[in-house]
Protein backbone atom coordinates (compact mmCIF):
# COMPACT_ATOMS: atom_id res chain seq x y z
CA UNK A 1 0.00 0.00 0.00
CA UNK A 2 1.68 3.01 -0.53
CA UNK A 3 1.66 6.00 1.78
CA UNK A 4 -0.29 8.00 0.88
CA UNK A 5 -3.20 4.92 0.95
CA UNK A 6 -1.83 4.46 4.38
CA UNK A 7 -2.19 7.03 5.84
CA UNK A 8 -5.65 7.29 4.56
CA UNK A 9 -6.21 3.91 5.90
CA UNK A 10 -4.75 4.73 9.28
CA UNK A 11 -7.20 8.18 9.34
CA UNK A 12 -10.50 6.26 8.55
CA UNK A 13 -9.55 3.96 11.31
CA UNK A 14 -8.86 6.86 13.34
CA UNK A 15 -12.05 8.17 12.77
CA UNK A 16 -14.08 4.95 13.97
CA UNK A 17 -12.42 5.11 17.00
CA UNK A 18 -12.82 9.21 17.86
CA UNK A 19 -15.48 10.88 19.80
CA UNK A 20 -19.09 10.61 17.54
CA UNK A 21 -19.13 12.75 14.10
CA UNK A 22 -20.24 12.94 10.94
CA UNK A 23 -17.20 11.87 9.65
CA UNK A 24 -17.75 8.09 11.01
CA UNK A 25 -19.91 6.71 8.25
CA UNK A 26 -18.27 7.88 5.37
CA UNK A 27 -14.72 6.57 6.70
CA UNK A 28 -16.65 3.50 6.82
CA UNK A 29 -17.47 3.60 3.74
CA UNK A 30 -14.28 4.17 2.63
CA UNK A 31 -13.00 1.32 4.75
CA UNK A 32 -14.84 -0.95 2.71
CA UNK A 33 -14.14 0.19 -0.56
CA UNK A 34 -10.53 -0.12 0.26
CA UNK A 35 -10.96 -3.56 1.30
CA UNK A 36 -13.03 -4.41 -1.80
CA UNK A 37 -10.13 -4.17 -3.86
CA UNK A 38 -7.55 -5.41 -1.25
CA UNK A 39 -8.46 -8.98 0.13
CA UNK A 40 -6.01 -8.39 2.89
CA UNK A 41 -7.36 -5.80 4.47
CA UNK A 42 -10.87 -7.40 4.75
CA UNK A 43 -10.73 -9.19 8.13
CA UNK A 44 -9.10 -6.01 9.58
CA UNK A 45 -11.90 -3.49 8.48
CA UNK A 46 -14.51 -6.08 9.28
CA UNK A 47 -12.91 -6.34 13.48
CA UNK A 48 -12.66 -2.07 13.08
CA UNK A 49 -16.22 -1.61 12.49
CA UNK A 50 -17.24 -4.22 15.06
CA UNK A 51 -15.47 -2.57 17.34
CA UNK A 52 -16.58 0.81 16.17
CA UNK A 53 -20.04 -1.07 17.13
CA UNK A 54 -18.90 -2.53 20.19
CA UNK A 55 -17.77 0.80 21.60
CA UNK A 56 -19.99 2.73 21.05
CA UNK A 57 -24.29 2.83 20.81
CA UNK A 58 -26.71 3.50 23.32
CA UNK A 59 -26.46 0.19 25.49
CA UNK A 60 -28.14 2.24 28.35
CA UNK A 61 -31.46 3.68 26.78
CA UNK A 62 -34.60 1.62 26.95
CA UNK A 63 -35.59 -0.79 24.10
CA UNK A 64 -38.56 0.93 23.50
CA UNK A 65 -36.69 4.30 22.39
CA UNK A 66 -33.62 2.21 20.76
CA UNK A 67 -36.08 1.67 17.86
CA UNK A 68 -36.41 5.96 17.13
CA UNK A 69 -34.36 7.50 14.39
CA UNK A 70 -33.79 10.44 16.14
CA UNK A 71 -30.70 9.81 18.23
CA UNK A 72 -28.20 11.16 16.15
CA UNK A 73 -26.32 7.32 16.64
CA UNK A 74 -29.09 4.36 16.29
CA UNK A 75 -29.07 5.06 12.32
CA UNK A 76 -25.22 5.55 11.54
CA UNK A 77 -24.86 2.52 13.34
CA UNK A 78 -26.84 0.49 11.65
CA UNK A 79 -25.99 1.39 8.33
CA UNK A 80 -22.47 1.08 9.13
CA UNK A 81 -23.36 -2.85 9.87
CA UNK A 82 -25.05 -3.09 6.89
CA UNK A 83 -22.74 -1.95 4.45
CA UNK A 84 -20.62 -4.60 5.78
CA UNK A 85 -23.32 -7.23 5.76
CA UNK A 86 -23.70 -6.37 2.05
CA UNK A 87 -19.95 -7.89 1.69
CA UNK A 88 -20.72 -11.14 3.26
CA UNK A 89 -23.40 -12.17 0.88
CA UNK A 90 -23.01 -13.50 -2.21
CA UNK A 91 -23.30 -10.76 -5.60
CA UNK A 92 -21.96 -7.47 -5.86
CA UNK A 93 -20.32 -6.17 -3.94
CA UNK A 94 -19.68 -9.14 -1.84
CA UNK A 95 -19.04 -11.91 -0.44
CA UNK A 96 -15.68 -11.40 1.45
CA UNK A 97 -15.25 -15.02 2.60
CA UNK A 98 -13.99 -16.78 5.85
CA UNK A 99 -14.56 -13.30 7.48
CA UNK A 100 -15.66 -13.60 11.21
CA UNK A 101 -17.75 -10.59 13.11
CA UNK A 102 -17.39 -10.30 17.22
CA UNK A 103 -20.35 -8.51 18.05
CA UNK A 104 -20.05 -9.39 21.89
CA UNK A 105 -21.23 -6.85 24.30
CA UNK A 106 -23.27 -4.40 22.01
CA UNK A 107 -26.74 -3.00 21.68
CA UNK A 108 -27.63 -3.20 18.26
CA UNK A 109 -31.00 -2.02 16.46
CA UNK A 110 -33.23 -4.42 13.78
CA UNK A 111 -29.97 -5.86 12.39
CA UNK A 112 -30.20 -7.89 9.38
CA UNK A 113 -27.61 -10.38 8.30
CA UNK A 114 -29.87 -12.43 5.92
CA UNK A 115 -28.17 -14.69 3.41
CA UNK A 116 -24.57 -13.61 5.11
CA UNK A 117 -21.75 -15.97 4.73
CA UNK A 118 -19.42 -16.21 7.88
CA UNK A 119 -16.33 -18.26 9.49
CA UNK A 120 -17.14 -17.86 12.94
CA UNK A 121 -20.19 -15.15 14.42
CA UNK A 122 -19.77 -14.29 18.26
CA UNK A 123 -22.43 -12.20 20.32
CA UNK A 124 -22.03 -13.00 23.93
CA UNK A 125 -24.45 -10.88 25.57
CA UNK A 126 -25.14 -8.66 22.59
CA UNK A 127 -28.92 -7.20 22.68
CA UNK A 128 -30.90 -7.19 19.82
CA UNK A 129 -33.37 -5.12 19.94
CA UNK A 130 -36.28 -5.06 17.16
CA UNK A 131 -35.84 -7.98 14.86
CA UNK A 132 -33.00 -10.00 14.65
CA UNK A 133 -32.90 -11.41 10.96
CA UNK A 134 -30.53 -14.17 10.20
CA UNK A 135 -31.90 -16.14 7.53
CA UNK A 136 -30.49 -18.03 5.24
CA UNK A 137 -27.19 -17.36 6.80
CA UNK A 138 -24.09 -19.34 7.26
CA UNK A 139 -21.58 -20.44 9.88
CA UNK A 140 -18.44 -22.28 8.95
CA UNK A 141 -17.25 -22.05 12.76
CA UNK A 142 -18.57 -21.29 15.77
CA UNK A 143 -21.83 -19.10 16.40
CA UNK A 144 -21.77 -17.96 19.83
CA UNK A 145 -24.75 -16.69 21.23
CA UNK A 146 -24.53 -17.06 24.98
CA UNK A 147 -26.66 -14.67 27.55
CA UNK A 148 -27.95 -12.92 24.71
CA UNK A 149 -31.24 -10.81 24.53
CA UNK A 150 -33.65 -10.86 21.48
CA UNK A 151 -35.92 -8.02 22.48
CA UNK A 152 -37.97 -8.46 19.33
CA UNK A 153 -38.46 -11.04 17.14
CA UNK A 154 -35.05 -13.80 16.33
CA UNK A 155 -35.52 -15.20 12.99
CA UNK A 156 -32.94 -18.08 12.11
CA UNK A 157 -34.94 -19.90 9.48
CA UNK A 158 -32.49 -21.81 7.09
CA UNK A 159 -29.34 -20.65 9.01
CA UNK A 160 -26.49 -23.45 8.29
CA UNK A 161 -24.69 -24.02 11.37
CA UNK A 162 -21.23 -25.88 10.44
CA UNK A 163 -20.10 -25.78 14.27
CA UNK A 164 -21.00 -25.78 17.86
CA UNK A 165 -24.17 -23.48 17.86
CA UNK A 166 -24.34 -21.85 21.43
CA UNK A 167 -27.46 -20.04 23.02
CA UNK A 168 -27.03 -20.57 26.28
CA UNK A 169 -29.46 -18.80 28.88
CA UNK A 170 -29.89 -16.35 25.24
CA UNK A 171 -33.32 -14.62 26.03
CA UNK A 172 -35.75 -14.52 23.19
CA UNK A 173 -38.83 -12.55 23.92
CA UNK A 174 -40.48 -11.99 20.97
CA UNK A 175 -41.32 -14.72 18.13
CA UNK A 176 -38.40 -17.24 17.53
CA UNK A 177 -37.74 -19.18 14.29
CA UNK A 178 -35.24 -21.88 13.59
CA UNK A 179 -37.64 -23.53 10.90
CA UNK A 180 -35.36 -25.80 8.41
CA UNK A 181 -32.28 -24.95 10.23
CA UNK A 182 -28.90 -27.00 10.13
CA UNK A 183 -27.01 -27.76 13.17
CA UNK A 184 -23.59 -29.71 11.81
CA UNK A 185 -22.65 -29.58 15.61
CA UNK A 186 -23.94 -29.26 19.07
CA UNK A 187 -26.94 -27.17 19.63
CA UNK A 188 -26.58 -25.62 22.79
CA UNK A 189 -29.58 -24.53 24.27
CA UNK A 190 -28.60 -25.16 28.27
CA UNK A 191 -26.88 -22.95 30.83
CA UNK A 192 -25.18 -19.78 29.93
CA UNK A 193 -22.39 -20.22 32.19
CA UNK A 194 -18.51 -20.39 29.79
CA UNK A 195 -16.55 -23.24 31.28
CA UNK A 196 -12.87 -22.32 31.51
CA UNK A 197 -9.83 -23.78 32.52
CA UNK A 198 -7.95 -22.13 35.36
CA UNK A 199 -5.31 -20.93 34.12
CA UNK A 200 -7.38 -19.75 30.83
CA UNK A 201 -6.84 -16.23 29.15
CA UNK A 202 -10.61 -15.78 28.43
CA UNK A 203 -10.76 -14.99 32.27
CA UNK A 204 -8.87 -11.30 31.49
CA UNK A 205 -11.65 -10.29 29.20
CA UNK A 206 -14.72 -12.66 31.01
CA UNK A 207 -14.24 -10.79 34.58
CA UNK A 208 -14.36 -7.58 32.71
CA UNK A 209 -17.50 -8.03 31.37
CA UNK A 210 -20.82 -6.51 32.92
CA UNK A 211 -23.71 -8.92 32.04
CA UNK A 212 -27.16 -7.77 30.21
CA UNK A 213 -29.74 -6.77 33.55
CA UNK A 214 -32.06 -9.66 34.45
CA UNK A 215 -35.52 -8.30 34.14
CA UNK A 216 -37.49 -10.71 33.33
CA UNK A 217 -40.98 -10.66 34.56
CA UNK A 218 -42.07 -11.72 38.98
CA UNK A 219 -38.23 -12.76 38.51
CA UNK A 220 -35.45 -10.48 40.75
CA UNK A 221 -31.98 -11.23 39.37
CA UNK A 222 -30.77 -14.51 40.65
CA UNK A 223 -27.31 -13.47 39.47
CA UNK A 224 -26.41 -16.11 36.96
CA UNK A 225 -22.74 -16.85 36.44
CA UNK A 226 -20.87 -15.91 33.23
CA UNK A 227 -17.54 -18.54 33.55
CA UNK A 228 -17.03 -20.83 35.82
CA UNK A 229 -14.07 -23.52 36.05
CA UNK A 230 -13.87 -26.24 33.92
CA UNK A 231 -13.29 -28.58 36.83
CA UNK A 232 -16.57 -27.47 38.41
CA UNK A 233 -19.02 -27.99 36.05
CA UNK A 234 -18.27 -32.11 34.56
CA UNK A 235 -21.59 -33.10 33.39
CA UNK A 236 -23.56 -31.08 30.58
CA UNK A 237 -26.60 -31.18 33.63
CA UNK A 238 -24.52 -28.71 36.28
CA UNK A 239 -24.79 -24.95 36.06
CA UNK A 240 -28.06 -22.92 35.77
CA UNK A 241 -30.80 -21.89 33.81
CA UNK A 242 -30.97 -22.40 29.91
CA UNK A 243 -32.62 -20.69 27.30
CA UNK A 244 -35.76 -18.47 27.77
CA UNK A 245 -38.35 -18.60 25.20
CA UNK A 246 -41.31 -15.60 26.10
CA UNK A 247 -43.22 -16.20 22.92
CA UNK A 248 -43.89 -18.92 20.86
CA UNK A 249 -40.80 -20.76 18.88
CA UNK A 250 -40.41 -23.21 16.14
CA UNK A 251 -37.87 -25.48 15.16
CA UNK A 252 -39.75 -27.23 12.55
CA UNK A 253 -38.19 -28.97 9.84
CA UNK A 254 -34.42 -28.31 11.84
CA UNK A 255 -31.80 -31.23 11.37
CA UNK A 256 -29.62 -31.97 14.80
CA UNK A 257 -26.23 -33.59 13.65
CA UNK A 258 -25.14 -33.09 16.88
CA UNK A 259 -26.56 -33.07 20.47
CA UNK A 260 -29.81 -31.01 20.78
CA UNK A 261 -29.30 -30.00 24.39
CA UNK A 262 -32.11 -28.35 25.95
CA UNK A 263 -31.75 -29.17 29.62
CA UNK A 264 -33.36 -26.35 31.70
CA UNK A 265 -34.53 -24.54 28.50
CA UNK A 266 -37.88 -22.98 29.47
CA UNK A 267 -40.85 -22.30 26.66
CA UNK A 268 -43.36 -19.89 27.61
CA UNK A 269 -45.46 -20.70 24.77
CA UNK A 270 -45.73 -23.22 21.87
CA UNK A 271 -42.41 -24.96 21.14
CA UNK A 272 -42.98 -26.53 17.16
CA UNK A 273 -40.19 -29.68 16.46
CA UNK A 274 -42.64 -31.07 14.19
CA UNK A 275 -41.06 -32.88 11.05
CA UNK A 276 -37.21 -32.21 13.08
CA UNK A 277 -34.33 -34.88 12.81
CA UNK A 278 -32.50 -35.56 15.60
CA UNK A 279 -28.89 -37.81 15.21
CA UNK A 280 -27.24 -37.59 18.43
CA UNK A 281 -28.31 -37.05 22.14
CA UNK A 282 -31.26 -35.07 22.66
CA UNK A 283 -32.95 -33.29 25.59
CA UNK A 284 -35.88 -31.96 25.44
CA UNK A 285 -38.55 -33.17 28.35
CA UNK A 286 -40.54 -29.46 28.84
CA UNK A 287 -44.48 -30.50 28.10
CA UNK A 288 -44.83 -27.49 25.62
CA UNK A 289 -42.77 -29.59 22.77
CA UNK A 290 -44.69 -30.55 19.79
CA UNK A 291 -42.91 -33.76 18.10
CA UNK A 292 -45.12 -34.85 15.28
CA UNK A 293 -43.31 -35.94 11.96
CA UNK A 294 -39.63 -35.97 14.04
CA UNK A 295 -37.18 -38.51 13.36
CA UNK A 296 -34.74 -39.30 15.84
CA UNK A 297 -31.60 -41.71 14.28
CA UNK A 298 -29.60 -42.65 17.25
CA UNK A 299 -31.64 -45.18 18.62
CA UNK A 300 -28.89 -47.13 20.57
CA UNK A 301 -26.67 -44.14 21.67
CA UNK A 302 -23.88 -44.53 19.73
CA UNK A 303 -22.76 -40.82 19.61
CA UNK A 304 -21.16 -41.73 23.18
CA UNK A 305 -23.06 -38.63 24.42
CA UNK A 306 -25.61 -39.72 27.18
CA UNK A 307 -29.09 -41.22 27.08
CA UNK A 308 -31.65 -39.25 26.00
CA UNK A 309 -34.69 -37.88 27.11
CA UNK A 310 -37.67 -36.59 25.76
CA UNK A 311 -41.38 -35.55 26.68
CA UNK A 312 -43.54 -37.55 28.63
CA UNK A 313 -46.00 -39.16 26.13
CA UNK A 314 -43.49 -39.08 23.32
CA UNK A 315 -41.42 -42.04 21.98
CA UNK A 316 -39.31 -42.89 19.70
CA UNK A 317 -40.15 -45.78 17.76
CA UNK A 318 -37.51 -49.13 18.03
CA UNK A 319 -37.36 -49.51 14.43
CA UNK A 320 -38.36 -46.26 12.84
CA UNK A 321 -36.42 -43.49 15.31
CA UNK A 322 -40.36 -41.77 14.33
CA UNK A 323 -41.40 -39.68 17.14
CA UNK A 324 -44.78 -40.86 17.93
CA UNK A 325 -47.74 -40.30 20.79
CA UNK A 326 -46.25 -42.85 23.55
CA UNK A 327 -49.00 -45.60 24.45
CA UNK A 328 -47.39 -46.76 27.47
CA UNK A 329 -48.61 -43.56 29.35
CA UNK A 330 -52.28 -43.41 28.28
CA UNK A 331 -54.56 -42.03 29.10
CA UNK A 332 -52.15 -39.07 29.28
CA UNK A 333 -51.87 -37.81 25.86
CA UNK A 334 -49.92 -34.32 26.45
CA UNK A 335 -53.01 -32.71 27.69
CA UNK A 336 -50.68 -30.80 30.03
CA UNK A 337 -49.58 -28.41 27.15
CA UNK A 338 -53.36 -28.07 26.05
CA UNK A 339 -54.12 -24.30 25.75
CA UNK A 340 -57.43 -25.08 27.35
CA UNK A 341 -56.88 -25.28 31.17
CA UNK A 342 -59.48 -27.28 32.01
CA UNK A 343 -57.46 -29.55 29.44
CA UNK A 344 -54.63 -28.81 31.77
CA UNK A 345 -56.31 -29.89 34.62
CA UNK A 346 -57.19 -33.21 33.66
CA UNK A 347 -53.53 -33.92 32.51
CA UNK A 348 -52.31 -33.05 36.23
CA UNK A 349 -55.23 -35.60 37.41
CA UNK A 350 -53.84 -38.36 35.12
CA UNK A 351 -50.46 -37.92 35.80
CA UNK A 352 -50.98 -37.81 39.53
CA UNK A 353 -53.26 -40.90 38.91
CA UNK A 354 -50.07 -42.48 36.42
CA UNK A 355 -47.89 -42.40 39.46
CA UNK A 356 -49.38 -43.14 42.13
CA UNK A 357 -50.27 -46.84 40.54
CA UNK A 358 -46.87 -46.93 38.41
CA UNK A 359 -44.17 -46.00 40.97
CA UNK A 360 -41.50 -46.84 37.49
CA UNK A 361 -43.21 -43.80 36.09
CA UNK A 362 -43.09 -41.11 39.25
CA UNK A 363 -39.69 -39.86 38.14
CA UNK A 364 -40.71 -39.29 34.87
CA UNK A 365 -43.81 -37.46 35.63
CA UNK A 366 -42.67 -35.73 38.67
CA UNK A 367 -40.05 -34.28 36.05
CA UNK A 368 -42.89 -33.31 34.12
CA UNK A 369 -44.57 -31.24 36.42
CA UNK A 370 -41.21 -29.41 37.17
CA UNK A 371 -40.58 -28.42 33.96
CA UNK A 372 -44.42 -27.40 33.70
CA UNK A 373 -43.35 -25.13 36.77
CA UNK A 374 -40.75 -23.60 35.65
CA UNK A 375 -42.66 -22.49 32.56
CA UNK A 376 -41.99 -18.66 32.68
CA UNK A 377 -45.16 -16.27 33.06
CA UNK A 378 -46.20 -13.78 30.83
CA UNK A 379 -47.55 -11.29 33.87
CA UNK A 380 -46.91 -10.43 37.15
CA UNK A 381 -48.04 -12.49 40.15
CA UNK A 382 -48.68 -9.73 42.13
CA UNK A 383 -50.35 -7.40 39.44
CA UNK A 384 -54.07 -7.48 39.05
CA UNK A 385 -54.71 -10.25 36.87
CA UNK A 386 -57.81 -11.18 34.29
CA UNK A 387 -60.12 -14.82 34.68
CA UNK A 388 -56.90 -16.59 32.78
CA UNK A 389 -54.04 -15.51 34.67
CA UNK A 390 -56.32 -16.23 37.75
CA UNK A 391 -56.85 -19.53 36.44
CA UNK A 392 -53.16 -19.95 35.45
CA UNK A 393 -52.04 -19.40 39.14
CA UNK A 394 -54.75 -21.45 40.34
CA UNK A 395 -53.29 -24.22 38.45
CA UNK A 396 -49.57 -24.05 39.28
CA UNK A 397 -50.73 -24.51 42.84
CA UNK A 398 -52.78 -27.31 42.13
CA UNK A 399 -49.45 -28.45 40.43
CA UNK A 400 -47.25 -27.65 43.71
CA UNK A 401 -50.31 -29.33 45.95
CA UNK A 402 -50.04 -32.68 43.64
CA UNK A 403 -45.97 -32.79 44.36
CA UNK A 404 -46.51 -31.68 47.72
CA UNK A 405 -48.95 -34.63 49.50
CA UNK A 406 -46.66 -37.60 47.53
CA UNK A 407 -43.86 -35.77 49.62
CA UNK A 408 -45.53 -36.47 53.06
CA UNK A 409 -44.83 -39.73 54.59
CA UNK A 410 -47.95 -39.73 56.59
CA UNK A 411 -50.20 -39.40 53.80
CA UNK A 412 -51.11 -42.12 51.13
CA UNK A 413 -49.91 -42.49 48.15
CA UNK A 414 -46.26 -41.65 49.08
CA UNK A 415 -43.60 -40.90 46.74
CA UNK A 416 -40.21 -41.57 48.45
CA UNK A 417 -36.40 -40.50 47.38
CA UNK A 418 -38.45 -38.39 45.09
CA UNK A 419 -35.95 -35.53 43.80
CA UNK A 420 -37.59 -31.68 42.65
CA UNK A 421 -36.10 -29.85 39.68
CA UNK A 422 -37.44 -26.45 40.04
CA UNK A 423 -34.24 -24.49 38.48
CA UNK A 424 -35.88 -20.62 37.59
CA UNK A 425 -39.37 -21.80 38.69
CA UNK A 426 -41.96 -19.16 39.55
CA UNK A 427 -43.32 -20.75 42.62
CA UNK A 428 -46.53 -19.37 44.35
CA UNK A 429 -47.79 -20.47 48.13
CA UNK A 430 -45.54 -23.32 47.84
CA UNK A 431 -46.35 -25.75 50.70
CA UNK A 432 -43.90 -28.23 51.27
CA UNK A 433 -44.56 -28.97 55.02
CA UNK A 434 -44.02 -32.18 56.45
CA UNK A 435 -42.52 -33.16 53.10
CA UNK A 436 -39.37 -35.76 52.73
CA UNK A 437 -37.63 -36.02 49.23
CA UNK A 438 -34.27 -36.90 48.12
CA UNK A 439 -32.47 -33.61 46.38
CA UNK A 440 -34.44 -30.59 45.37
CA UNK A 441 -33.00 -28.00 43.07
CA UNK A 442 -34.34 -24.22 44.21
CA UNK A 443 -31.31 -22.64 42.17
CA UNK A 444 -32.60 -19.39 40.84
CA UNK A 445 -35.98 -20.09 41.90
CA UNK A 446 -38.59 -17.41 42.56
CA UNK A 447 -40.71 -17.83 45.71
CA UNK A 448 -43.81 -15.88 45.29
CA UNK A 449 -46.83 -15.45 48.31
CA UNK A 450 -46.19 -16.96 51.70
CA UNK A 451 -43.64 -20.14 51.38
CA UNK A 452 -43.92 -22.93 54.02
CA UNK A 453 -40.83 -25.50 54.17
CA UNK A 454 -41.84 -26.06 58.32
CA UNK A 455 -40.76 -29.85 59.34
CA UNK A 456 -39.35 -30.24 55.91
CA UNK A 457 -36.50 -33.03 55.48
CA UNK A 458 -34.32 -32.90 51.95
CA UNK A 459 -31.33 -35.09 51.93
CA UNK A 460 -30.17 -32.11 50.12
CA UNK A 461 -31.55 -29.23 48.47
CA UNK A 462 -29.60 -25.90 46.84
CA UNK A 463 -30.89 -22.44 46.37
CA UNK A 464 -27.87 -21.05 44.80
CA UNK A 465 -24.92 -21.92 42.61
CA UNK A 466 -22.22 -20.95 45.35
CA UNK A 467 -20.43 -17.65 45.78
CA UNK A 468 -23.18 -15.35 45.51
CA UNK A 469 -24.46 -16.39 42.02
CA UNK A 470 -27.98 -18.57 41.18
CA UNK A 471 -29.56 -17.25 44.37
CA UNK A 472 -33.20 -17.86 44.46
CA UNK A 473 -35.26 -15.33 45.88
CA UNK A 474 -38.16 -15.19 48.08
CA UNK A 475 -40.93 -12.39 47.36
CA UNK A 476 -43.07 -13.06 50.45
CA UNK A 477 -43.08 -14.70 54.18
CA UNK A 478 -41.51 -18.21 54.88
CA UNK A 479 -41.79 -20.68 57.40
CA UNK A 480 -38.88 -22.95 57.77
CA UNK A 481 -39.20 -24.42 61.62
CA UNK A 482 -38.14 -27.44 61.87
CA UNK A 483 -36.58 -27.89 58.50
CA UNK A 484 -33.62 -30.04 57.38
CA UNK A 485 -33.02 -28.87 54.28
CA UNK A 486 -28.39 -29.16 53.87
CA UNK A 487 -28.13 -25.39 53.47
CA UNK A 488 -29.40 -22.12 54.79
CA UNK A 489 -32.46 -20.49 53.28
CA UNK A 490 -31.24 -17.05 51.24
CA UNK A 491 -33.31 -15.18 53.13
CA UNK A 492 -30.97 -11.75 53.74
CA UNK A 493 -30.52 -10.03 56.70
Amino acid sequence: MADRDLDEHRADLAELAAEPSPERLPAVRRLLARADGRPELRQPVADAICEHLRTTGPADRPAARLGSTDDGETDPRRAALALLADRLRPGDPGPWPEISLDLSGTTLVDVDLRGCELAEGRFADTRFVGTASFEGASFDGEALFPRTVFEGDARFDGVRFGDEAVFGRARFRGETGFVGAEFGDIAWFGRGEETLWEDDPAWETIEELTPLPWDEPNETDPQWPVAVLIEDYQDWEEGGDGARFAGPVSFRGARFAGPAWFYKARFGAEADFREAEFAARVHLDQPAVELTGAHWSDEDDEDGYGETYWPLGWAAEPDTGRLVPDEGVRPYTRQLADPDPDTRRAGLRLLAELGDTRPELRERVVDALCAYLRTPLPFLVGGELDPAQAEELDLRRDVQQVLAERLRPAAEPYWPETNLWLCGATLVDLDLSGGEGGYADFVGAQFHGTTSFAGCRFERATFDLGGGSGVATFHGPVDAAGAHLGTRLPLGD
